[in-house]
Formats: C-alpha cells, structure tokens, sequence
C-alpha cells in the first residue's frame, strides 16, 4: 500500500467519534507531510470532520443527521496532561448531568488549576473556573456538586428552590464519608457555597455532624439566596436570607 491507502487504512480503524490528532495517525515521522495532505482530502469529502486546528473524528450518524462527539471526548486534551487529571467539566453540563436542568448549552465550562483563556472549539465555547482544592479523579463528582452549589443562582429554566430539593436528593444519596470529604473540600470555596452546603447536609436524612463546616464561617455575615428558606428549615442557622 502507499502512503495515501496506510493514512486511510489506519483512519477505518479509529471509533467513531473518537477525536485524533496527526500523532495518532504518523506511523513514520517522515511522513508528516503525507498524513497531513491525506486527511485534509478525507476532510474534503467528508469522511471524517475537522473539529479544531489539527484534531479531527469520524462522524457518527443517526436516523436524526449528524451526530457530534461527545464532551468529554471533545475537551479531553484540556482535562488530562498524560495519565494526569488536571481538570474536569463543571458548569451547564453538570446542571444538566445532575438532574437541575434540563437545558443544553453550547458552552462547555472546565474547572482547574491553572486556568487559562476562554475560545472557541467548533460549535462550543470553551471557558475556565479556577478550582482552588487539588484535583484528583475520586473528587471530581464532589468538587462538580460544590461548583453546582456555588453557582445555584446561575442554573437556567429552574428554581433555586427546585435546586435545593435536587442536592438533598443527590447528598442524601452519598456515604457519610464522601459527604464528610465534601464539607472539607468545601473550604476552598466562598463562605455562601460553605453555608448553602451546611444547610443542605442538615436537611438531608443524613447523620453528620455540620459544626466543623458551621465554624468556618462568620457568625454575623448573612447570605442572601432567595428562596432557599423556602426549602431550608435550618436555613436561619446558617444565616441564609
């Protein structure tokens, strides 16, 4: 086979929606130029996509067109750095993986350490929120649920009241340890996102203590998250107005 029929060869082997780069497909690091004209020729005739300088996928297809990769797949350069996880999706997609919102968005938001300048990737935009806690694979569901109470004012077509029914359920759900793990995780956060989550905990059926999360804050600062009172019994304790 020529070089041409080894690119194309290699490209029927890929998944579909699996995104790759030129690295996945150079079999030689003489053949650059090769692998770069091949797939600029698939793309051309639409066998696979284009979805950022240098990253392509073959499409998936359905009764409905097109379909898109998924996010994770999409954004997957941004979130790991080798075996390294050095950042996860927050945001939109979570309110919607979490059961807040049914609403879709075009904006994919990525938590991280160092974060860096929002752009524009295909039909998404990509943006950063600086997460302060290490990241590690095991935290991520947790450090999502506190970017998802941080940001309750900002989950669109709900309520905060409707949210706050939502994150008893899905706490109410978790061992006391990973509960006890969040409250620590917390501490990174703003002093509100510490009070909504100690308010939270203690409207669930869980038996945790909340005292430890309650002394970070300061007893004379309020927080005013418009009806979570109405859902919050202990919503006083916590200052929530």
């Amino acid at each position: 086979m020529n070089n041409a029929e080894i690119i194309r060869s290699m490209v029927d082997r890929l998944p579909r929606g699996y995104i790759f780069t030129y690295s996945d497909i150079l079999y030689d690091v003489n053949k650059m130029e090769s692998v770069v004209k091949t797939l600029n020729r698939l793309v051309y005739s639409g066998k696979i996509q284009k979805i950022s300088k240098g990253r392509f996928y073959k499409p998936q297809r359905s009764i409905f067109g097109e379909l898109k990769p998924e996010i994770n797949e999409i954004v997957k350069d941004l979130l790991k750095n080798g075996s390294n996880v050095i950042g996860y999706i927050t945001g939109y997609t979570i309110f919607n993986e979490l059961g807040l919102t049914d609403q879709v968005s075009s904006t994919i938001q990525i938590s991280r350490n160092e974060i860096r300048q929002s752009f524009q990737r295909d039909i998404y935009a990509i943006s950063f929120v600086k997460q302060n806690n290490v990241i590690t694979r095991d935290k991520i569901p947790l450090l999502q649920i506190l970017d998802s109470i941080r940001y309750i004012k900002k989950i669109p077509a709900t309520t905060i009241q409707n949210s706050c029914s939502r994150f008893i359920k899905i706490i109410s759900d978790f061992p006391s340890d990973r509960i006890v793990t969040m409250m620590k995780l917390s501490r990174k956060y703003p002093p509100s996102t510490r009070a909504l989550l100690g308010a939270i905990i203690d409207e669930s059926p869980c038996k945790i203590d909340t005292n430890s999360l309650l002394k970070t804050l300061n007893p004379i600062t309020t927080y005013k998250i418009p009806e979570a009172v109405n859902t919050l019994k202990f919503s006083n304790k916590w200052n929530i107005t």
